[in-house]
Parts: C-alpha cells; structure tokens; sequence
C-alpha cells in the first residue's frame, strides 16, 4: 500500500507540539517492521530538507526525491501560501497515494477518498476569545470539514474525541484514539547557571495556557510563603501574552527563557522543584510526560484532556483558582515526602506512552 503523510511540519524548527508529534511519529514508522509492507511518500513543502530516522539516524535530502527504504520525500515547490489546499491539494489530483494521512487536522479540498486525519483538540471552541478570528474561523471550518470528509478521524485523546461527538456531532465509530508518546529524557548531570530553587512552565507564552494565572500564583506563593523560588518560562510568545508584558517587568525572579535546545529543556525539567501547566484547556498535554520522564513532579489542571495524560502522577488544581494554585506549589515545596511520591508516579504514569506505540497504533488506522 502506497502511504502518502503531508510531512511539512516536520522541518519546522523549532517544533512545537503538533510539529514534535509528526516528526516522532514519522520516524517511529521508520522503526517498524510492520512499515516495510508498505510504501511512503512524505511531501514537504521546500527543498533540502534534511530528516533524520531509523535506528541509526540515517539522513534523506528532499532534493526533489530522496528515499530511506521505503520512506520518499517529495519535495513540492510553492513560495506562497496555502500550501496545503493549493500545491498539495493539485498533487492530489495528479499523484493520488492510496492513503493520504495528514497528521496536522487540515485535509486538502483534493484528497483520495481514503484520507486520515488526526485532530489534536478543540480549545478553541471552549476559549474562543483567545484565538485570532481568522485562526479561529479557519480552525472550525478545516476540523469540520475533515470529521466529514476523511475516511478516519484519529482523535489524541478520549476527551478529544468526545468533544468532536458532542460538539460536531461526530462518527464515534469513525474516530480512533491512539495517545502521543514520551520521548526518553537526555538526562545528563545538571550544571544550571540558576542556583536558586525553581519552578519551571514549558510551552506557548500565550492566555489559553493560563499564563497570568500562573504569574498571579507565583506571585503570591512569594508574598504569602516568601519562598526563594524563581519562574522559568520556556517557550515563545503567543496570541494574548501582550497582556503578560506588566507581569514580567521588573519581576527579578520571573525569567523567560523563549525557545531552548532539547538538551537544555531536559536539563531545566531535571532541575526544577517542580512542573506546573496550569491550561484552560488542551487536546493532549505532552509537556506533562516530559516532566514526568525527567523526574520533575507536575501540577496541571483538572480539566479536558489533562487528568487522563498525567494520570495518578500530578496534582490537580482549577485553573480559575489562583490560590488554589499557589498551595500545590507550596505543597511540594514543604512536603518532601509528597514530591517523592509524585516523582515515583510519574515514572511509572510515563510508561503507558511510547512513540513506537504510537506509530504502530496510526498504521493499523491507516491501513484498516
């Protein structure tokens, strides 16, 4: 069978969420035995790219074809926008793949009827202020159209999916949930230019992800315990951290780090007192494994999608209770033997994810 994966995410740097998910997922498929049954195409959008898969890390080029066994990049040349529904949609037309997966939730206008796409969440629907109107128009027409038109929905977890039932009223039997994996930590011996204790937050700077709340907490976790902590912020700035701005100046103790490479995010999770991802609302929650993984303890919301990621392994707080959150903060600061425990049930929480399950679990949906 001929696999056609819109794979342009994948060269993204650096990668995010949805971008980390398809190149894990990619290179997991590489990996499987069950993969050399099967051809792939994966189309990009510009040349010389460069993807590392395989066990041994082995490189392919998308100089127009490039193979790794039976993995080809199909570079697919367009300097403007709308890439996806317009030189990925025609490619379609011409070179259809008996399955097209797109693993980023948007389906071109032209796709084989035997099309798979994997929806990560409906934030939007819940928050719909914090997103652009554009953004936000485009999301639920593209998420929509897809429920409707693709042959499978892969849904990243059960709360997604049961979003996309309730709210779009879709196909239970249509949609499968296979979960994101957790990358194994490079752990290496901490050496942090931070000697203070810390707490530590990973993702978007932006008002989905409850930011301000976060601040506001910090906030008074220093004024009513008066701990020595700091804030590490990792990540950039999104839609609505314009707002963040009065929060972060001349705040000595909140810094914010903007992209890391992977080996210092680790080495930051290894060193932090504690993970808080504190989110109105996600699809999955990857940063909470990450934590787990690196034997960081984790509070997050108990809400959407987080409590069935993070398991027995975190501390769960309303992510509309400031103080709520400043005393799970303060409750693994002061409780040695409840961080132990956490950092115990993180490990073994982190075990039920794994990127080769992942890839394994996509191809069964994508060849059914």
């Amino acid at each position: 069978m001929t696999i056609g994966i819109n794979a342009a995410s994948v060269f993204k740097q650096p990668r995010t969420g949805v971008e980390e998910y398809t190149y894990q997922l990619i290179k997991h498929l590489t990996m499987l035995e069950e993969s050399k049954k099967h051809r792939f195409i994966l189309y990009t959008q510009r040349q010389n790219e460069i993807f590392s898969a395989g066990p041994a890390g082995k490189q392919i080029v998308a100089e127009d074809e490039q193979y790794l066994g039976n993995f080809k990049i199909r570079s697919l040349k367009w300097p403007w926008p709308m890439w996806t529904q317009v030189r990925l949609a025609s490619e379609m037309l011409i070179n259809q793949p008996e399955v097209l997966f797109i693993p980023v939730h948007v389906l071109p206008l032209a796709h084989p009827g035997n099309s798979v796409v994997t929806i990560h969440g409906l934030e939007y629907e819940y928050y719909p202020k914090m997103y652009p109107w554009r953004h936000l128009n485009y999301l639920r027409w593209s998420t929509k159209y897809a429920l409707k038109k693709a042959r499978r929905i892969i849904a990243v977890s059960e709360n997604t999916k049961k979003d996309l039932v309730e709210l779009y009223g879709g196909q239970p039997e249509k949609i499968s949930v296979v979960y994101h994996g957790a990358s194994p930590p490079q752990l290496e011996p901490v050496s942090q230019e931070i000697k203070t204790p810390y707490i530590i937050f990973i993702g978007r700077l932006e008002a989905k992800k409850n930011i301000l709340g976060l601040l506001k907490a910090f906030n008074l976790l220093k004024k009513k315990y008066k701990t020595p902590h700091k804030l590490i912020l990792v990540g950039p700035r999104g839609y609505g951290c314009r707002n963040l701005t009065s929060q972060l100046i001349n705040q000595k103790d909140i810094i914010e780090k903007g992209y890391v490479s992977d080996k210092e995010k680790w080495s930051l999770l290894q060193g932090a007192e504690m993970f808080v991802l504190p989110s109105f609302y996600e699809g999955f929650g990857l940063p909470i494994l990450e934590a787990q993984a690196a034997g960081c303890p984790v509070i997050t919301s108990n809400v959407s999608s987080l409590p069935e990621v993070a398991g027995q392994a975190a501390i769960l707080v309303d992510p509309n209770n400031v103080e709520q959150i400043s005393q799970a903060m303060y409750k693994i600061i002061n409780d040695e033997k409840l961080r132990k425990d956490l950092i115990f049930k993180g490990y073994a929480n982190v075990k039920r994810f794994s990127w080769l399950k992942c890839a394994r679990e996509t191809l069964k949906v994508l060849t059914r």
